[in-house]
């Protein structure tokens, strides 16, 4: 989840599989921004900005300042682009020639928390940011929502917007998204890039102890369950899309908060207002994030042929670097960058995000048609 306002601390997870061998995994590197350009060499945990397994960026600026210099994509309350699928009105921001790169929020966020990444990837690639449903300016259906819904949009978005292999990259909930699309629809995924993505590994030793619901359970506790819910939700939905409160979650989940302002505030209030917001998280809180153990990473780093970029800040207080960790001894040909930030790295510190993503795209082949000459 980009930054989940108010929700449980479950959606934090991730996968991915052996990267495939057309990839070209880089060196160890040192990223000096005054010299945009990469060196060999390793250095310790100790410098301020990013420390790699294969990369690193070091500054002492790189933790403290925000993004300055970097444009920024403008807000529009009216949104951008909106495409029709199965019936919903879908939002999507796009920008950029070149080859595709698709970038998905997380939980709670939209496609304008990447505004400091999508002008920035536009000049090299062709950049959509997709709001997936039920999130940002796409539609706020009413319907069961499952990692499977997210997926099919994506899916259906390569297939009918983007209409050629590309590079999926996403946060929290949204790399989770991204993996299981990747998974979907090998053919038309070139790569993945992961920050600090939702998603976990299975428990082998877990038994499903679930037995069949008494008469009495379904006539009468489970409608009391569902009453109790919808208040305690209600209110926590309420308390969830106060400016003060979603400006103190962010502030939680952001290790340098110079970039939580009033941009980023009004990108996650105004979808909050629509009339159906608090049913979907009613949903999103009752069916998707207690049905999530039935998609884990493992099983979908199993089935994935395309490169992966872990991009971490690892100083997120929801997933701790320990998952990029094993993420990588998963699928070892994974490409680990390690940032000194929190849950949203892309928006803590994009100016390193932006730098190391490009450089992981270089190193593609041309059959993954995202060689950039």
């Amino acid at each position: 989840m980009s930054c989940s306002f108010a929700m449980s601390s479950s959606v934090r997870r991730e996968f991915s599989e052996p990267v495939s061998t057309r990839f070209i995994a880089p060196a160890t590197r040192i990223y000096h921004p005054t010299r945009s350009k990469y060196e060999i060499g390793r250095r310790g945990f100790a410098f301020k900005g990013i420390v790699a397994s294969g990369a690193s960026v070091i500054g002492s600026s790189l933790v403290t300042e925000p993004a300055q210099g970097i444009e920024r994509l403008p807000f529009k309350p009216e949104g951008y682009n909106f495409w029709t699928w199965r019936g919903h009105k879908i939002h999507y921001v796009v920008q950029g020639e070149g080859s595709p790169v698709v970038l998905i929020h997380g939980f709670g966020a939209s496609a304008f928390h990447w505004r400091y990444n999508i002008p920035e990837l536009a000049k090299r690639y062709k950049v959509y940011a997709i709001d997936l449903l039920g999130f940002g300016w796409s539609e706020k259906a009413l319907i069961e929502y499952d990692a499977m819904v997210w997926r099919d949009q994506v899916v259906d978005f390569l297939k009918e917007i983007v209409k050629e292999p590309a590079v999926l990259v996403g946060n929290s909930l949204g790399g989770f998204t991204a993996l299981v699309a990747a998974v979907g629809l090998p053919e038309q995924v070139a790569g993945v890039a992961l920050l600090n993505s939702a998603g976990q590994f299975g428990d082998a030793n877990k038994k499903n102890n679930q037995s069949e619901e008494s008469t009495l359970q379904k006539i009468f506790l489970k409608p009391l369950k569902e009453i109790f819910q919808r208040i305690v939700l209600g209110f926590l939905f309420w308390q969830a899309k106060q400016p003060a409160r979603i400006t103190s979650v962010l502030k939680s989940v952001y290790v340098n908060a110079s970039n939580v302002d009033d941009y980023l505030v009004e990108s996650i209030t105004r979808p909050a207002a629509d009339p159906n917001a608090g049913e979907v998280y009613y949903r999103l809180m009752t069916r998707f994030m207690l049905n999530q153990s039935k998609y884990t990473l493992d099983s979908c780093l199993s089935e994935l042929s395309c490169p992966l970029l872990l991009l971490w800040g690892d100083l997120d207080p929801w997933v701790g670097p320990a998952k990029a960790n094993r993420i990588k001894e998963f699928y070892p040909k994974t490409s680990l960058v390690n940032l000194q930030a929190g849950h949203c790295p892309h928006d803590e510190v994009p100016e390193l995000v932006n730098g190391a993503l490009m450089d992981w795209l270089s190193t593609l082949t041309p059959e993954t048609s995202l060689q950039t000459l």
